[in-house]
């Protein structure tokens, strides 16, 4: 199962050290503000989501594997329901609860205290939008 690893604005993956340009654990990865829709797609992760098999997505401040998806659903239906909403956007199946909470107002945090993005149901159940940078760390 291939780790989420991405080459964000400020970072980039080197052949030697994948992790030297990520920022340590508990540092922020991103400025505060957060990602535009369809940002996702400015990034390498359509050249490192794993195309026949689940993709591990990681907490940027903990490293606790908070997703893993597709789950019950193709890798085509995954990236086409995230490209529809802007976002990756991840099913109850997919979430690791053990490390994911959803607040009263729909915010989705990890347990460490990431805010990650949010849930915003539709037809087919819960469906976290999730802010990429929030989930490309390397695992603990």
């Amino acid at each position: 199962m291939p780790l989420v690893l991405l080459r964000l604005r400020a970072h980039k993956i080197l052949a030697s050290n994948p992790f030297s340009n990520f920022p340590a654990l508990g540092e922020s990865p991103c400025p505060s503000d957060s990602e535009h829709s369809g940002y996702w797609e400015s990034t390498s992760f359509l050249d490192e989501v794993d195309r026949k098999g689940e993709t591990s997505f990681f907490d940027s401040v903990s490293g606790d594997l908070l997703f893993v998806a597709p789950r019950n659903r193709s890798v085509a239906d995954f990236l086409a329901e995230s490209r529809s909403h802007g976002w990756p956007s991840f099913r109850d199946e997919e979430v690791n609860w053990s490390f994911v909470r959803v607040l009263d107002d729909g915010e989705c945090v990890s347990v460490s205290g990431t805010h990650l993005g949010h849930n915003l149901p539709d037809k087919k159940g819960n469906r976290y939008c999730i802010n990429l940078v929030s989930v490309c760390a390397n695992p603990r």
